[in-house]
């Protein structure tokens, strides 16, 4: 490094960093843009031709294959739909083509045990894995505002913070290998339910003959208020903009909600853990997703309760 290199310019060189990005769906494809948005170096692969092409439009350089993406990449991005494809490219792909001391970030949300195998895989192999599953949706996603939960050992977190700050707002160490699955199957059960109990309530309110925007003003500054109901409130018209504006069309896809209670559900059942309010949530998202809504908005489930 030059000796007169000044300290800002030092800080920016460490912010520089070779970065293989293997899955540019609806939240891959911000997180990616937003990585070299931020000045680093980005290999981006995904089977969609139409995906690489807003990746390398976004400043990402397109890879052949996710072997090529890696290749030489201090740093691996996963952001993909299922345990079974993470595990499946990190095996095929990953593991071979990426070098030693590498750290692989997996965002997927998938289960625990899965994490926690693919990274005693990559200790094996002397790399380090941490899982850093996401909150906040697309939008978020785009603007760089996520929460990323982290886990894995203290000296890989720190590696990965700075990357993962450049794609969020919050970036927080949950703990070992596993525990950002963890927390976030357990975040999103609780999202799952009080969206359930705020659609109930608001279906209710109306059949009492209540105004929604009445109630609204008092539930959202009394103990009913939860996030469900003030940041993405399921009734049209009332509250900040939501997918309810849009015909519950965007936002987080009810399938992917029932994705996420199957997983905390098997997570319980695997540590003996009683969740009756999860299961209930799981049974009713089930049954709106087989109504043909996977692809509406979770908040959409208000229109079964009505």
């Amino acid at each position: 490094m030059d000796a007169g290199l000044s300290g800002a310019g030092k800080t920016q060189e460490r912010r520089m960093a070779r970065i293989g990005f293997i899955g540019l769906g609806n939240m891959g494809s911000g997180m990616a843009a937003n990585l070299a948005a931020k000045g680093h170096d980005v290999a981006a692969y995904d089977l969609s031709a139409e995906a690489l092409a807003r990746a390398e439009a976004a400043g990402c350089r397109v890879a052949a294959d996710a072997a090529a993406a890696v290749d030489g990449a201090e740093m691996v991005v996963t952001m993909l739909p299922a345990g079974r494809f993470v595990e499946q490219v990190y095996a095929d792909s990953v593991f071979a083509a990426c070098p030693p001391g590498a750290l692989l970030i997996d965002c997927s949300t998938i289960d625990v045990a899965t994490a926690r195998r693919v990274a005693a895989a990559a200790e094996e192999r002397g790399l380090v894995a941490v899982d850093a599953p996401v909150s906040g949706g697309i939008a978020a996603a785009q603007a760089g505002t996520l929460t990323f939960m982290v886990g894995g050992p203290d000296a890989a977190y720190a590696r990965a913070e700075p990357i993962l700050s450049a794609m969020g707002k919050a970036v927080i160490h949950a703990g070992g290998n596993g525990a950002g699955q963890a927390a976030k199957i357990c975040n999103n059960m609780i999202l799952g339910a009080t969206m359930i109990a705020t659609c109930e309530a608001f279906a209710l309110a109306e059949r009492l003959g209540l105004d929604a925007q009445a109630f609204y003003d008092i539930a959202s500054v009394s103990s009913g208020q939860s996030w469900s109901m003030t940041s993405y409130c399921p009734v049209p018209g009332v509250g900040p903009a939501s997918p309810a504006d849009r015909d519950y069309q965007g936002g987080f896809a009810a399938a992917l909600m029932l994705k996420d209670l199957r997983l905390a559900m098997e997570a319980a059942r695997s540590v003996g853990a009683s969740t009756p309010i999860g299961e209930q949530a799981e049974r009713l998202y089930a049954r709106f997703v087989e109504d043909g809504a996977a692809t509406k908005d979770f908040s959409g489930i208000i229109t079964t309760l009505r």
